[in-house]
């Protein structure tokens, strides 16, 4: 299933044992459900500076340490559970990269309010250009650079260029016609 052409696409790791899975199952796939999102989110802020290797090891600990990714919950933290998480080798301990998540889930609870939640408020400012997306996502939420914001939404179906038009995995994501599929193809150029 590793695809050829000279451009790194993810697919290029589809048959590597950590890799695989992930490329096969979940990235480039249309997300709504919100504790999912939030995931999503959080693993992209623990791999700033790092190997997305080392999250997608860690990431059932990372689970674990965050209930779940529960929004509620981790909004309700408080110094005794940041020290925790700190003290916590299964997870990435980055106290910038905890406090963050943290604030994030008080923003995803406040776009319910605003937008009916995160998935909500993605379909409200959909299609984008990845410069407006990140303008939008560093108004909204912390430790949300260029990076962090272009692989999230090109994970959650938001952004192209997931997998190669020659992967699998690309056929049956067409199938389910993600946001960037609909949007005019204009508005991804020099993205």
């Amino acid at each position: 299933m590793v695809c050829t052409v000279s451009m790194f696409y993810y697919c290029d790791a589809a048959d590597h044992p950590v890799h695989g899975p992930h490329h096969d199952q979940e990235y480039g796939f249309p997300v709504t459900d919100e504790a999912v999102l939030f995931e999503r989110l959080c693993l992209e802020i623990f791999q700033a500076g790092l190997s997305w290797e080392i999250v997608l090891k860690k990431r059932k600990t990372i689970f674990a340490a965050f209930n779940g990714f529960d929004v509620d919950a981790v909004a309700a933290y408080g110094d005794k559970d940041v020290a925790r998480l700190l003290a916590d080798p299964g997870i990435i301990r980055n106290r910038l990269k905890v406090a963050s998540i943290i604030d994030n889930a008080k923003r995803f609870q406040e776009l319910r309010e605003t937008h009916g939640g995160f998935a909500g408020w993605l379909a409200a400012h959909h299609p984008g250009h990845k410069k407006d997306w990140v303008k939008l996502f560093r108004k909204t939420f912390r430790f949300t650079g260029g990076e962090i914001v272009n692989e999230l939404l090109m994970s959650i179906g938001y952004l192209p260029n997931a997998h190669r038009k020659d992967c699998p995995v690309y056929a049956r994501i067409a199938r389910i016609n993600p946001p960037w599929m609909t949007a005019d193809p204009a508005v991804f150029r020099d993205s």
